[in-house]
């Protein structure tokens, strides 16, 4: 069990920075925020792909970055609001 939380935490780090490095911009918080982001990317890109493919579908790399990078836009749009 502890394989698979060290490994879900390295592959949120990655999904995390790529959605950093495909959406430039200043964006505080550093490698726990993008592990963080990173993972709940995946939970929403596994939302957005049951709500297209049906509730047995796992969110793969791609769909993850694309959630990771929602999150990371509707951050900015909160942080830019306060400010």
């Amino acid at each position: 069990m502890g394989t698979t939380i060290i490994g879900t935490l390295i592959i949120g780090l990655v999904v995390g920075i790529i959605a950093k490095l495909l959406m430039p911009g200043r964006d505080p918080g550093g490698c726990i925020i993008t592990m963080l982001l990173g993972i709940a990317g995946a939970f929403v890109g596994t939302w957005i792909g049951r709500l297209f493919w049906g509730p047995n579908y796992a969110a793969g790399w791609i769909l993850s970055i694309i959630g990771a990078m929602l999150l990371l836009l509707i951050y900015r749009m909160v942080a830019g609001k306060r400010g």
